[in-house]
């Protein structure tokens, strides 16, 4: 304990979002009070994922990269040759830190860094620090009767029984219960609350209501949607006028060529209520906050877990098939569940499970390319809006400096004035990647360091103007993102001395954290006849 002060901590997590969907970074979808948070607060143009779900989560709870805490890839169990897929106990939580330094804890939503689901293990929520939990351990799961629904370690899939019963708002509710339960019982103590939403992964689900609510929006297309964020994005002054957007992706047809617009633009209708359905529940969080008298005090952050995702199912059957972990095949008043990107499924109801598709994946990450599981730009850029009236500088300021998920548990330990520790429990843990953001959120100078990624064999570094960026099992690029953040020109060939020292800090880099490399994962697939 402490005698120092110490501001409540908000975590809030989106699944899937692009970089450019919300209000305050571009994007045409209407979230009121995400932009209110910018406005008041801090946004960064360059703060960086780590390209999938479970691996941002891991890195984002323990400061440190995913490979080092057992969560390379997502959580299956793939060992000898590949990751374990669970926390490992090399790394301690968030939760964990503040928990010990006097705060209560609190988690909603989506875990998805456990390698079993169903039973509690040491890689649970109730297990790594989390005094309440609600929410689902695994990922994907129907909106409105999602498997894996549990509080604290008992599940509660029951409760989905209810008729208005929908994952977000639940999500939204348990937060906002256990705020207003601190301030009863506990008023005097400050509290982390960790929040991550399923919206807007698949499958595309919402409210009828919600889905009406944004018709029309996007019948001008894909093309001309691109455009139009593009330039509220530098009018904004998140990016540079000199970054010229990416091309339209090779595989979307020109909007005037699409068939099946009305379906298509449905799907996107449904993407963009998902996200203002968790919008309105972020407004409950903050209202439930200010009701407390405790908005102003809190250090709240913002973020999604990794760029617009381009997964498709065009093959019903076959999506049917793979995505049975993730969903019943019945709803609860017993009708069929369809699923499939086809016309015939028009997405939003509880007996659909579809996704948006690259097509509009390709909108979400607007200016960039590529996609969720992969390093270049579109994989990795996230908004991120920090929001702490009492402990940052100038409202509505945009940070350019660029920063990555481990920096998350250095930035909040700093502001709460906890100390990370050597070990926790009896157990040595690795020290902390991540350096504090408070600097530059502050907008002091702040020195350059160099970022690392790795997922699935697409890999990259930075350092400084430089961008080192590998797409599996392609060849290295270089990208000099002062000039062509978009990365649209490589210079490799034009630079090979900077390739060359970029790779040896890049393997140096792999080596220390526990990169395994792609290849012997792969072979093991091939070994069991799976695909990867």
């Amino acid at each position: 304990m402490t005698d120092q002060h110490r501001p409540d901590v908000v975590v809030v997590v989106a699944d899937d979002m692009g970089y450019s969907d919300i209000g305050c970074y571009g994007g045409e979808i209407e979230t009121p009070h995400l932009v209110r948070l910018g406005a008041f607060g801090v946004r960064m143009s360059q703060f960086y994922n780590t390209a999938r779900c479970s691996p941002s989560r891991a890195s984002l709870l323990t400061g440190l990269h995913p490979h080092q805490v057992g969560v390379g890839v997502l959580t299956g169990d793939e060992t000898p040759e590949g990751y374990p897929g669970d926390l490992n106990d090399r790394c301690v939580t968030l939760a964990e830190v503040l928990g010990e330094h006097g705060y209560a804890t609190c988690m909603s939503g989506k875990w998805h860094v456990a390698s079993d689901p169903y039973e509690p293990n040491d890689s649970w929520p109730t297990r790594r620090g989390f005094e309440s939990y609600y929410g689902i351990v695994q990922g994907a799961v129907s909106y409105f009767d999602p498997e894996t629904l549990t509080r604290g370690e008992e599940n509660v899939e029951a409760e989905a029984a209810d008729p208005a019963f929908f994952l977000t708002d639940a999500i939204t509710g348990a937060a906002v219960d256990f705020v207003r339960r601190h301030q009863e019982e506990r008023p005097e103590d400050p509290m982390l609350v960790y929040v991550a939403y399923t919206a807007p992964h698949w499958p595309l689900q919402a409210p009828a209501g919600d889905v009406e609510a944004v018709a029309g929006r996007y019948d001008a297309g894909w093309d001309e949607l691109r455009e139009a964020r593009s330039r509220r994005l530098v009018e904004l002054g998140l990016l540079d006028a000199g970054w010229p957007m990416s091309d339209r992706d090779p595989l979307v047809p020109p909007w005037e060529e699409a068939t099946d617009k009305e379906w298509e633009t449905r799907r996107m209708e449904v993407y963009a209520a998902q996200v203002q359905r968790m919008d309105a529940g972020i407004g409950r969080l903050v209202a439930s906050l200010e009701e407390a008298g405790r908005l102003d005090d809190t250090l709240f952050l913002f973020l999604s877990d990794n760029g617009g995702c381009a997964e498709d199912f065009p093959d019903p059957q076959q999506a049917a098939r793979g995505l049975a972990q993730y969903s019943r095949a019945q709803t609860r008043d017993g009708r069929p569940v369809r699923f499939g990107n086809v016309p015939a499924v028009v997405p939003g109801g509880e007996d659909t499970y579809a996704s948006y598709g690259r097509s509009w994946a390709n909108l979400s990450n607007t200016p960039f390319r590529e996609y969720k599981h992969w390093v270049h730009e579109g994989g990795i850029s996230t908004p991120l809006i920090v929001h702490w009236p009492t402990g940052l500088g100038e409202a509505g300021a945009v940070v350019h400096h660029p920063h990555q998920l481990p920096d998350v548990m250095a930035t909040v330990l700093e502001a709460a004035g906890a100390t990370y520790p050597r070990n926790h429990r009896g157990r040595d843990v690795l020290p902390l990647e991540g350096t504090s953001m408070l600097p530059a959120l502050r907008g002091a100078p702040v020195p350059e360091r160099n970022l690392y990624w790795e997922h699935e064999g697409n890999a990259a570094v930075r350092r400084g103007r430089w961008k080192l960026v590998r797409k599996f099992p392609g060849d290295w690029e270089l990208y000099d993102v002062q000039l062509d953040r978009t990365e649209l020109r490589d210079v490799a060939a034009e630079h090979p001395d900077v390739v060359a020292e970029l790779v040896v800090l890049y393997d140096a880099w792999a080596e220390r954290c526990g990169v395994i490399p792609r290849d012997r994962i792969l072979e093991r697939y091939r070994r069991l006849g799976v695909s990867g």
